[in-house]
């Protein structure tokens, strides 16, 4: 008899929806995100394939959880509004291989005094993972 031997199997790879921070650091910053955000979804309102989000996790690595960063506002043109893939429930995060290797093509980041490097570092960010896989 001959036993055959299973892989191991890889641990279900979790991707968060928060990381318990505010969206912004004031009101003035927290009221360019709104007013950025809904312009947008004005200006394309009629145009089903593009999407619009504000302080959405972006992964766009799959398997790789600790690769994410959360734009004020992203555009992805492209991808439905609203729903992701299974186009019957709200995007909790924007999973960039379910969403056919479509990355946000523009990222808005509202700077305050007390976020400015951090907010650096999501031009690196945007500038290595906004490319087709």
């Amino acid at each position: 008899m001959v036993s055959q031997i299973q892989p191991p199997t890889q641990p279900e790879v979790i991707y968060p929806d928060s990381d318990g921070q505010p969206i912004a650091n004031n009101t003035i910053q927290f009221g360019w995100i709104v007013e950025i955000k809904q312009n947008i979804d004005w200006l394309f309102a009629d145009n089903p394939n593009v999407f619009v989000a504000g302080d959405l996790f972006w992964y766009p690595v799959e398997g790789r959880n600790k690769i994410v960063n959360a734009p004020d506002v992203m555009v992805v043109l492209g991808r439905p509004k609203g729903v992701g893939v299974a186009r019957r429930r709200h995007r909790l995060c924007y999973q960039q291989w379910k969403e056919e290797g479509v990355p946000p093509q523009v990222v808005f980041e509202i700077l305050s005094p007390s976020n400015r490097q951090t907010e650096i570092g999501l031009c690196n960010f945007f500038r290595t993972y906004a490319k087709y896989l």
